[in-house]
């Protein structure tokens, strides 16, 4: 099951409670993605931004500042600025991987070049420190700063650790914070902060952003390798890239001296073969790595589901607490 063919759809249902805010992110997005001396610039951009994305991220921060109260302008800027991050991060990722295909178009690196992908990432950046400082908040500048940084050093950590066997569960962990949980929580935390709620509430909103970006990810490396299309890639396109993901991980903890070889080869020396993929399946049903893997992502969205249950009731808090079990339907 997708997130865009399930029956029910608690993301359309946040977009829509959020219509008029996400109206005003969208015009915001496209004043600053402009350059009066680069046009490269917005056609880049434009690509990306206007693929048809969820707008998650920006629709998670302004949720948390309507729970929390908030009746001024400034989560129209922190939800723009959260897009920015993750569409720099977009671009630059598509040319650390080589990537030729995003939410089923072209890359912008395909279709202009490396240089141009990851200098329009550099602007991207930029512009969202821009709408940062605009919030008057130092401590929005500092949760948004840390998150920008969590992101780079999850991301480099990612280029040693997912073909090296000696990664295990914790470091698999510490990458997926730092490369997609660390945005999910600081889009909560900054739309709290901005709306002066108490500190039990904002560090609340952390922990579902965190645990909500935790599972996000595993699902998604799950059905990398459970036969989904949802993700947009082909089943095992992890594999042949020699990521090490987590029912790997699980798998390569379980293995004995020829199974372990087996991993060794194919993700460590990059030597594949015919028939590999599906003898790597065939491991991580033999030790139940799928299985186990999807209880874990479970088990995060349960804890994302229970931080939020300490915030007043609320039919956002409600389509919120939905999303974290819809996000995990995709492998029930």
């Amino acid at each position: 099951m997708s997130l865009d063919t399930a029956a029910t759809k608690p993301h359309e249902r946040l977009s829509a409670a959020l219509t008029s805010e996400m109206e005003a992110v969208n015009v915001l997005i496209r004043e600053r993605m402009a350059s009066k001396h680069a046009p490269r610039i917005p056609e880049v951009t434009a690509h990306l931004v206007e693929a048809g994305g969820k707008r998650l991220r920006p629709m998670l921060t302004l949720a948390a500042a309507n729970m929390c109260g908030y009746d001024g302008p400034y989560h129209v800027h922190l939800a723009a600025t959260v897009e920015f991050i993750h569409t720099a991060t977009l671009l630059h990722d598509d040319v650390v991987d080589e990537s030729g295909q995003r939410r089923g178009r072209p890359t912008a690196n395909l279709l202009w070049d490396n240089k141009s992908s990851v200098l329009v990432g550099d602007y991207l950046f930029s512009r969202s420190f821009q709408l940062m400082v605009e919030t008057g908040s130092l401590r929005v500048l500092d949760i948004l700063a840390n998150a920008s940084a969590t992101i780079a050093e999850g991301e480099v950590l990612q280029l040693t650790a997912a073909q090296d066997l000696a990664t295990d569960e914790a470091i698999y962990l510490q990458v997926v914070r730092g490369k997609t949980a660390a945005l999910f929580s600081a889009a909560m935390e900054v739309g709290g902060v901005i709306a002066g709620a108490d500190e039990t509430q904002v560090q609340a909103l952390f922990d579902y952003g965190d645990a909500l970006g935790v599972s996000f990810q595993i699902v998604d490396d799950l059905l990398d390798y459970g036969g989904s299309d949802a993700t947009g890639k082909n089943i095992g396109d992890d594999f042949r890239e020699r990521k090490l993901t987590l029912p790997v991980i699980k798998a390569v903890a379980a293995a004995n001296d020829d199974e372990r070889a087996f991993w060794t080869r194919t993700i460590e020396k990059g030597d594949q073969r015919d028939g590999d993929l599906k003898h790597a399946l065939a491991l991580l049903d033999k030790h139940n790595a799928m299985e186990l893997t999807r209880q874990d992502a479970l088990s995060w969205a349960e804890k994302a589901k229970t931080a939020l249950r300490i915030l007043p009731e609320h039919e956002l808090r409600e389509m919120l607490i939905d999303l974290a079990d819809y996000v995990v339907a995709r492998v029930s």
